[in-house]
């Protein structure tokens, strides 16, 4: 087993490569917001939370982009 990259803040494919390059086990789980006020892009999702399980698995918690959106007046 390698060393474990830091893979906060990255984006899901790349965070796999990472933990793939080193042959680490990982898990993830996806994390959405309770209100839908704002708007995501559920296709764009980054890592939010690492954590190094007992058994060695790396477990992340994936959270969705927000969508980009134009105002009315485009602003």
């Amino acid at each position: 087993m390698g060393t474990v990259p830091d893979c906060l803040g990255r984006p899901q494919a790349e965070a796999r490569e990472l933990l793939q390059a080193v042959g680490l086990k990982f898990s993830e789980e996806i994390t959405r917001p309770t209100r839908d006020f704002f708007q995501i892009d559920d296709s764009s999702l980054y890592v939010v939370r690492q954590l190094l399980l007992t058994d060695g698995t790396v477990h992340l918690t994936l959270a969705a982009r927000m969508a980009k959106e134009v105002s009315f007046h485009g602003l």
